[in-house]
């Protein structure tokens, strides 16, 4: 580390970036001292600005805190550590788990890298935000299907399937995605900042169709109480918070309107007589989502009895078996980590020479031989333009606003 880069830097704003990373990691003043082998309150002052680190003093910190110099020493602007923010969502489930603060330190990571290259490559991302929607004077399930209809409107959905969800929301509405390691019993984070914007963590672990219900549970969170970030843990209420129904429900809405969901139940109904298990399944498949989801939706829309599918269950029925029996055509799995617009930036910035190999292995998480592949693959596709021209799809991507 050169001494000239830190004598350019504010100590305030240094300070206050250490504070926000040491955080993020979960560390206290006083971890930090011990590792540095000096007293802590050399470690505030150094964080409030009143004290110069010295160049070892920041490898080290950088090493401890899981970072690159650079993250520490770069003119981006300061986030607040979404540890903190977290860590209220999460007070009345019980402490939070180790393995879950590495994941938020991860998505706060991934989130200033996206901002970092949309700044390295001037383009910023559009926002296509409605205002939060009132969640008063309806009971909690309406609300929750009444904003889904007029999220389908604004966005002109119709009534079909969002079979392209999550880039329906990277693209069109303006959020950030991404597929992160999270423990099993956590599907899904949601943070927002004027920064960042709307920004989702999702289980990656978990099966398409659970990810694409998160993604739409935390988009519901989104439209509703923007500002207060989200952990979603399975099973860990004894009464289920409002805001927990009223994203589920909008979840269920938004992946199955009711118009659509009921003509396509009763157009079976009326040429066979009687919905079977398998007409679950393919309805389930038609709307990429779980058989269980299906269910529950068709339950709650009263086109089925209620506690059809504890039934359906305790019955032995085996959904997998039956997907497979029915050889129900596949839907493409996205899987992908990093949202596709996060990509073509980081390649972007390499092919113009503002980011190195080595910095491009950093921004895309993978080795230097992927990361060619990379930047080969995304180079080479093109996509005609409305006046009929072929065009490089990594130029023209960094330009959507």
């Amino acid at each position: 580390m050169q001494q000239h880069v830190l004598g350019k830097m504010d100590p305030k704003i240094l300070g206050q970036r250490l504070q926000d990373v040491r955080k993020a990691r979960g560390l206290t003043q006083q971890d930090v001292a011990k590792e540095l082998d000096v007293a802590r309150t050399t470690i505030t002052a150094l964080e409030k600005g009143e004290r110069k680190i010295q160049p070892n003093e920041l490898v080290t910190l950088a090493r401890l805190y899981g970072r690159e110099i650079s993250d520490l020493v770069s003119n981006r602007p300061i986030l607040g550590s979404f540890a903190v923010q977290f860590r209220s969502s999460v007070i009345n489930t019980g402490p939070i788990q180790p393995k879950l603060e590495q994941a938020v330190d991860e998505f706060q990571q991934l989130c200033e890298d996206y901002l970092n290259l949309e700044e390295i490559c001037n383009s910023p991302m559009s926002r296509n935000y409605p205002q939060e929607y009132s969640i008063n004077g309806l009971e909690v399930e309406q609300l929750g299907d009444d904003i889904a209809t007029s999220e389908r409107h604004r966005l002109a959905l119709g009534d079909g399937p969002v079979l392209n969800l999550r880039e329906l929301l990277e693209n069109d509405v303006g959020t950030r995605i991404f597929y992160i390691k999270l423990p099993p019993n956590v599907s899904g984070m949601f943070t927002f900042s004027e920064q960042l914007g709307g920004c989702f963590a999702i289980n990656i672990n978990h099966p398409e169709e659970r990810r694409r219900w998160s993604t739409a549970h935390e988009y519901g969170h989104f439209l509703t109480h923007r500002f207060q970030s989200e952990v979603s843990i399975l099973l860990a209420y004894d009464r289920v918070p409002a805001s927990e129904r009223i994203a589920d429900a909008f979840a269920g809405a938004f992946l199955m309107p009711a118009t659509g969901l009921r003509h396509r139940f009763n157009d079976i109904r009326l040429h066979k007589g009687s919905i079977t298990s398998a007409d679950l399944c393919r309805l389930a498949n038609y709307y990429f989502v779980s058989v269980e989801a299906l269910a529950l939706r068709l339950e709650a829309l009263h086109l089925i009895t209620s506690g059809s599918w504890v039934r359906l269950k305790e019955s032995g029925f085996k959904v997998r078996e039956a997907q497979e029996i029915l050889k129900l055509e596949p839907h493409p799995i996205m899987d992908q980590a990093l949202p596709l617009r996060y990509q073509y930036l980081a390649v972007e910035a390499f092919q113009r020479g503002d980011i190195s190999e080595g910095q491009l292995t950093k921004f895309l998480r993978v080795d230097r031989v992927e990361a060619r592949r990379t930047a080969e693959r995304l180079s080479c596709q093109t996509h005609v333009s409305e006046g009929g021209e072929i065009a490089s799809l990594a130029v023209d991507f960094t330009k959507i606003a």
